[in-house]
């Protein structure tokens, strides 16, 4: 389930062909008996009831992939004021030590950008977490020495801000793996073939009736595409730009 959320139009095309399928189930089944007017009624109940639920759903997915979107947007930034807010303190280190932190954190704020655009390149993204974790750990290695040689409280700042650092990448990519669960998904499929089912199943005209079929099927599927693209962040089109980032390492690059 996991592999085909990656791909929004992927999704849309799958969901809107099972549902589709699932709409003209039913109105095959419709065809071997003719309902009455109480049945009907009480078709039009159980229709009403099941696609308001699968109204709540999607609504309460949709809602569940956006929260995750903006708590990716908001690590973002905030892992750039982390970056910024040591870039500054490094100033605080004996000269030699503050330019060393400086160049570390800057090529960091490069591999950081990286990371956020690497769509959909796992070769590349794994390098890049090669690399990444290897500056984390001279960037430790740049803070610990002084630290050790100098124990200051003014050291010990800079010592925090670089914790800083390194847990809001920690959280960034949590929040990158922070996904809506495979459960929500079927849940959300298997309401939405009952729905096309009945509603396929309480068409009143066998001929016209099937002109309408693939709306409802169709519009579901977009829903789902809609909620898929948002909840991939390295698949679909909707993506957290690290503008954050990117404005942090035009402003640190040397003039």
């Amino acid at each position: 389930m996991n592999n085909i959320i990656h791909y929004p139009l992927l999704v849309c095309a799958l969901s809107f062909i099972v549902l589709w399928l699932s709409a003209w189930i039913g109105k095959s089944v419709r065809r071997q008996r003719k309902l009455d007017e109480e049945t009907r009624e009480d078709l039009g109940i159980v229709q009403a009831a099941t696609l308001t639920l699968l109204g709540l759903i999607i609504g309460f997915s949709f809602s569940m992939a956006i929260s995750r979107y903006d708590q990716r947007k908001g690590y973002e930034e905030a892992e750039a004021n982390a970056i910024g807010t040591e870039y500054v303190r490094a100033d605080l280190l004996a000269v030699a030590d503050a330019e060393k932190l400086g160049v570390l954190l800057r090529n960091y704020l490069d591999q950081r950008i990286l990371f956020y655009k690497s769509h959909d390149n796992p070769p590349l993204q794994q390098e890049i977490n090669t690399r990444t974790v290897q500056i984390q750990a001279d960037l430790w290695s740049a803070v610990r020495g002084p630290a050790a040689a100098q124990p200051t409280p003014i050291v010990a700042l800079v010592v925090s801000g670089m914790n800083d650092v390194l847990n809001a990448q920690g959280y960034a990519q949590a929040a990158l793996w922070n996904r809506i669960p495979a459960a929500a998904w079927s849940l959300m499929a298997a309401v939405a073939i009952c729905c096309n089912v009945l509603v396929g199943y309480g068409v009143r005209s066998i001929t016209d009736g099937t002109k309408l079929l693939p709306v409802l099927p169709l519009v579901i599927a977009i829903a789902f595409m809609l909620i898929a693209d948002i909840d991939t962040p390295r698949h679909g089109i909707i993506r957290v730009n690290p503008q954050n980032l990117i404005s942090l390492a035009e402003s640190l690059r040397p003039h």
